[in-house]
């Protein structure tokens, strides 16, 4: 990627979201930051999901996944699931979660957590955008949500450091 448009993508701010999938025994979880709220009625969330990862052919098949919005008081989750320790399979045992009512993992340390029925999907370059009704969502903890301004990088496609000032 050009560097000077790599630049100006990580100006764009997201979010930190841990989006979980399930299927049979298998439990994982993956970091997400491309992720946005498309419709208020119905409420509808979408999450772009890299087609090469891990969860991407679990969502297609599945049709559900899990949202965890990821909290300054747990920030621990972005740390791990960003790390090359949670690229496997079956990656959730470090962390407590639940299943909700579709089976998806949700995470305890989230602050607030969302289940996901997929309603429509469309391919966009080399992710999926998934676009999701809400079955169910609470929140856990009032705090401050993580965004891409608080980490040290950025996803722009490709993992860059910031520019700190």
């Amino acid at each position: 990627m050009d560097p000077q448009l790599a630049e100006a993508l990580s100006e764009v701010t997201t979010g930190i979201y841990v989006l979980t999938v399930s299927e049979g025994d298998r439990r994982h979880g993956m970091s997400s930051s491309w992720v946005t709220q498309v419709s208020g009625d119905p409420p509808l969330l979408m999450a772009a999901v890299d087609k090469r990862h891990f969860s991407h052919s679990l969502i297609e098949r599945q049709g559900i996944f899990g949202l965890n919005v990821v909290g300054n008081k747990g920030k621990e989750l972005e740390d791990y699931f960003f790390s090359a320790a949670s690229r496997r399979p079956d990656n959730l045992e470090s962390f407590a979660y639940e299943l909700g009512k579709t089976g998806v993992p949700l995470l305890k340390l989230a602050m607030a957590v969302f289940e996901c029925q997929v309603v429509a999907s469309y391919p966009a370059g080399d992710h999926t955008l998934f676009v999701s009704s809400i079955v169910w969502a609470e929140v856990r903890e009032h705090d401050r949500p993580v965004t891409s301004l608080d980490l040290p990088y950025v996803y722009v496609g490709t993992v860059i450091p910031r520019q700190r000032n």
